[in-house]
């Protein structure tokens, strides 16, 4: 029994449990490896997402026996070129827009307030309790709308205090994604050095697979994310719709959250046509639907593929636990980090099952 592949698996599982168990009772013994790792992780995590996005072009120039360090130099002066653009062109109008919509945050409120009072005026058909807590509700929605335009300020004031720490560690991803660039393709041979030859390729070919779903995940849902913006910063545009590239910034960066990100980019947009024109928010329903449509029908399957093949049940249940545990980075990295688990497990799996000894 000591010999089955299962009874290994299950000593292993109880090892793992005992050490996330030892983990939480002795939280002081790693608190310097969790802060090491948090000081770390952004630049390591921003530089990779920039590797699996830019090692195409550098793949492209390959073909023309380019050197590397010319592949990586035109790398930079890309992504220079790109973040000129957005700096000087999109970022002032969004800037603008933003502005604008934070002014009218207030009137909006306040035209909220006069709907729902206007309504209670006219209303006789529930009953007075149901009525109560309807009227709780909106008290406690009003209540959260206020707070947003008073928090804000303070969430501007705390957000200056950690500049100095963020552009530090921006400072780091330029050095990081160029050492990614020039010697990521090596670690495989590294690691693989200090095993037999056929332990070796096994590891070889598991590493391969995790690169291929960590390049589709990324490349895919991040040019997703993209064409779904233009589609709707085009769709806003020919509406004629309040805050038309605000919005569709808002609406790019919540699709990179799967599954749930186009219903968070609707609602702000919904609200801004509720305020300009009641019956642009049918206009607004129908954009979002047909952006939604494209993206699931046409780009997602060209770009991403069947790689990582999660069902969306799963993807609603991971991003559940992730929301309430991490916050808004478990949202946005937990399916990958679950496609990479999946990965190692269908190839442990696999590779036991042609050796027969499963």
């Amino acid at each position: 029994m000591y010999n089955k592949r299962w009874f290994q698996a299950l000593i292993v599982s109880i090892l793992v449990f005992a050490l996330f168990l030892l983990m939480k009772n002795n939280q002081y013994v790693f608190d310097p490896f969790v802060k090491y790792f948090k000081a770390i992780s952004f630049p390591i995590i921003a530089a990779g997402v920039l590797y699996y996005l830019t090692r195409p072009v550098v793949h492209f120039l390959d073909r023309y026996k380019t050197p590397r360090v010319i592949s990586i130099i035109v790398v930079f002066l890309l992504l220079i070129a790109v973040g000129t653009f957005v700096i000087r062109v999109i970022a002032p109008i969004a800037q603008d827009q933003f502005s604008r919509f934070y002014d009218n945050l207030p009137r909006m409120i306040e035209e909220v307030e006069r709907i729902i009072d206007l309504w209670q005026e006219n209303q006789s058909v529930l009953p007075e309790e149901i009525m109560t807590e309807i009227q709780s509700a909106q008290d406690q929605l009003l209540n959260s709308m206020k707070d947003i335009t008073i928090g804000f300020t303070d969430f501007i004031i705390n957000t200056v205090a950690s500049v100095v720490q963020f552009v530090f560690l921006l400072f780091l991803v330029p050095f990081f994604f160029f050492f990614m660039l020039k010697d990521g393709e090596k670690m495989q041979p590294f690691i693989t050095q200090f095993f037999k030859e056929g332990k070796a390729a096994n590891i070889a070919k598991l590493m391969n697979r995790i690169d291929r779903t960590l390049s589709s995940y990324i490349q895919g849902q991040l040019l997703v994310s993209f064409c779904v913006g233009v589609l709707l910063f085009i769709g806003y545009v020919i509406i004629d719709l309040n805050y038309s590239l605000t919005l569709a910034l808002f609406g790019m960066m919540t699709n990179v959250i799967p599954f749930v990100g186009p219903y968070l980019a609707v609602i702000p947009a919904l609200l801004v046509a509720l305020f300009q024109d009641p019956i642009m928010v049918v206009w607004v329903g129908i954009i979002m639907l047909i952006a939604q449509q494209i993206e699931g029908n046409l780009i997602s399957p060209n770009v991403m593929g069947k790689v990582l093949s999660i069902h969306p049940l799963t993807i609603i249940t991971l991003i559940l636990a992730a929301g309430s545990i991490a916050g808004f980075l478990g949202l946005v990295f937990v399916v990958p980090f679950y496609a990479v688990v999946k990965t190692i497990i269908t190839h442990v799996y696999e590779e036991n099952l042609d050796s027969k000894e499963f």
